[in-house]
């Protein structure tokens, strides 16, 4: 099992999402909650789908969380 860094934002209707280790791989909804369980099944699907066209799998990147004043 893999995890993948997921950046989510608010927008102007609800919550956006994506992940930068898999381009084109996006979510929304209007509930953060929703957005991230709408995040979890487009992850599956972009990763089937390379699996199948016999893309190679990108590992996921290392994260960092900075706090500053």
């Amino acid at each position: 099992m893999s995890h993948y860094a997921v950046f989510i934002a608010p927008t102007s209707t609800g919550f956006s999402a994506h992940v930068p280790d898999l381009p084109g791989c996006i979510a929304t909804g209007k509930t953060r909650e929703k957005t991230l369980q709408r995040m979890s099944k487009a992850i599956e699907m972009h990763l089937r789908a390379m699996r199948e066209d016999g893309d190679p799998i990108p590992e996921p990147s290392e994260v960092e969380m900075l706090s500053v004043a």
